[in-house]
């Protein structure tokens, strides 16, 4: 069977890495000078106090080439198939380390890696398809191909209920978290294109906020795929969580709805109070193009052939999912 492995941005509970027996590789985060690796010795908490008495935001890092190998080295050294996801290769250098790690190992024929040009549980939605898919027997093409077409579906935003953090961090100016602060706005962050962007800034309490945010995605989440959705949050109000819960419920859509917290790498950036609800909207059918894209018209799709197909496809999801009200643009360059 096809393992699965994803690196901790992917911000999975413990008890659906359990279930579907994915493994783990953690991202570093450095409080000062001290060293940790997220969800190994180190809480959201311990970083939200950190930063609180050092008036700074935690600086976080990819896992290195050894931390790689020595998760890859089992399977690798018993032929196993290995699927490998990471955080969007626009936010990290995690996607990189772990293609050094492949070429040291040598082992471009066992290990996949698929850049899935998001964060969070919106990594965490195409893990879980992975891991179901491996446990149904698919090979790693058949579950690449699958992960390929469904990047442009996932939808990852978030709400943060404070941009202290991301000034700290360098994304967003004094001026804006100052106004922000005193209007009590909260900025909708929306994974676009591999990259976090801002989105409609909403005014007000924090319950009321998270639940106009919510409410606006209904139409989105009806045509959703129903078997995973999720709730992810860096530490909210139980009753909050209960609410967005309650309102997905009584969609009467989705099979599973999973409460995950963000781990320690999305903290550091996010601080606490922020939410987010993440799905894969139902692909749409725009084919099949086969005549369009058999260039040597001998009617077999040959794997340039298909790869263009797949590239067309997935730039008419792009453009199908449209803008989302972005009205400021992360030009910070910095790294997750």
């Amino acid at each position: 069977m096809v393992k699965i492995i994803a690196d901790s941005t992917c911000d999975l509970s413990k008890e659906l890495i359990e279930q579907y027996d994915i493994d783990l590789i953690p991202l570093y985060i450095h409080l000062g000078e001290e060293e940790y690796q997220d969800g190994v010795n180190v809480t959201p908490e311990d970083i939200y106090q950190w930063s609180e008495e050092n008036k700074s935001t935690p600086k976080t890092a990819a896992s290195s080439i050894e931390d790689v190998i020595n998760v890859l080295n089992p399977y690798v050294e018993a032929g196993q198939e290995v699927v490998f996801f990471t955080i969007s290769s626009e936010m990290s250098t995690e996607y990189n380390v772990v293609n050094m790690a492949i070429d040291e190992l040598e082992c471009e024929d066992l290990v996949t890696v698929i850049d899935s040009r998001n964060l969070s549980t919106g990594i965490g939605l195409l893990v879980l398809e992975a891991a179901e898919m491996a446990q149904q027997g698919k090979t790693a093409k058949e579950i690449e191909s699958v992960m390929e077409a469904l990047k442009p579906y996932v939808r990852s935003s978030f709400v943060v209920d404070t941009l202290k953090y991301l000034h700290r961090g360098g994304r967003c100016s004094a001026t804006s978290a100052l106004v922000g602060g005193i209007f009590k706005v909260k900025p909708k962050i929306v994974v676009k294109d591999g990259k976090m962007d801002a989105g409609k800034k909403y005014r007000g309490s924090l319950e009321h906020v998270l639940s106009e945010y919510t409410k606006e995605m209904e139409k989105q989440l009806l045509s959703a795929r129903d078997n995973h959705v999720f709730i992810t949050h860096s530490g909210c109000d139980e009753s909050i969580v209960s609410e967005i819960k309650g309102y997905l419920e009584g969609l009467s859509r989705f099979k599973q709805i999973h409460v995950t917290r963000a781990g320690g790498v999305i903290s550091s950036h996010c601080g606490p109070g922020t939410l987010g609800v993440l799905f894969i909207e139902k692909e749409k059918q725009y084919g099949p193009y086969d005549s369009k894209f058999d260039k040597n018209r001998n009617g077999i799709m040959e794997a340039e052939e298909k790869a263009a197909e797949n590239s067309y496809i997935q730039r008419l999801a792009e453009i199908d999912k449209g803008p989302d009200d972005y009205d400021e643009e992360d030009d910070s360059g910095e790294d997750f």
